[in-house]
């Protein structure tokens, strides 16, 4: 009998379970080498819109020889076929921890025993999400994020590690394994306290999001501010996120959540509403 991972190591697709920005992202970069994605979600409408924003990825990013995989689109009550052929399975749903654990506990319910099982949470770690769950397999699971930062919990076995590395480098990613846990990872960590400072600076009147934003651009030479780039990530999901750490550690000030507060009011979410700090004239679905 082959070994689970011997046997994962037989298989090239790849499904993901939520088509918004990081997982069509995902979608895009797991096809890049002509292995399918089976990519899951409750609405038709973001699965529809998934398939174009892959499209226009290929177009902008991809060479016009390389191989392309397919983008196979499912809905939940297909979750064990999309699921059934694949090495890996990542969630990629909202920043909510209930919703998270759910997920997670359906597809530990539902993936071959071989089938690595990774978190794509920005800020909450595997064992914050395991914490209580009772599941059939909790060494296959480990967080997966940006690209990529690999990070498991107490009960990982190294070698789904070693497996999602090697993955990873050969589909493109540039895989850093987070050798401890570290709530946020470490890009996001350090990410999470300049959009914090950013935010506290605006709430007091020190600058505008856009003064804010230009000044970081001209220092750093980057080409998006932190407040443009939170309104690429959706200012509901920058505010789970905020609060997230806020509970978590007790020593975040208020201040930039409530700065957040008065733009989520008015349902100015960033790109994808039309409106965040900055007008985008139009929802933008892609």
């Amino acid at each position: 009998m082959l070994s689970t991972t011997a046997t994962a190591a037989r298989r090239t697709s790849v499904s993901i379970l939520g088509a918004g920005t990081q997982g069509r992202r995902l979608a895009f970069m797991w096809s890049s080498r002509g292995n399918n994605v089976h990519l899951i979600d409750a609405q038709a409408h973001q699965l529809q819109a998934s398939i174009q924003a892959v499209e226009n990825f290929r177009a902008s990013w991809s060479t016009a020889d390389s191989e392309k995989g397919d983008i196979i689109t499912h809905l939940p009550h297909e979750l064990s076929a999309a699921v059934r052929d694949s090495w890996l399975v990542v969630e990629c749903v909202p920043e909510r921890l209930p919703l998270k654990q759910k997920i997670l506990t359906q597809l530990d319910s539902v993936a071959p025993e071989d089938v690595i099982i990774a978190s794509n949470s920005s800020s909450y770690s595997c064992g914050e999400i395991l914490q209580g769950l009772k599941l059939k397999n909790k060494s296959r699971i480990l967080s997966a994020h940006t690209s990529i930062e690999i990070m498991g919990h107490e009960s990982t076995d190294a070698k789904h590690i070693d497996l999602m590395t090697s993955r990873c480098a050969a589909h493109g990613f540039d895989p850093f394994h987070v050798r401890s846990p570290s709530m946020g990872y470490l890009y996001n960590r350090i990410w999470a306290a300049i959009k914090r400072e950013a935010l506290l600076a605006a709430a007091e009147g020190a600058g505008t999001p856009e003064e804010i934003d230009a000044i970081f651009k001209g220092v750093l030479k980057t080409p998006k501010g932190p407040f443009e780039q939170m309104d690429v990530v959706g200012l509901d999901v920058v505010h789970d996120i905020e609060q997230h750490y806020a509970d978590a550690r007790g020593d975040i000030p208020s201040e930039p959540r409530e700065y957040l507060r008065r733009y989520l009011e008015k349902g100015h979410l960033g790109v994808k509403s039309g409106k965040g700090f900055y007008d985008y004239g139009s929802p933008n679905r892609l």
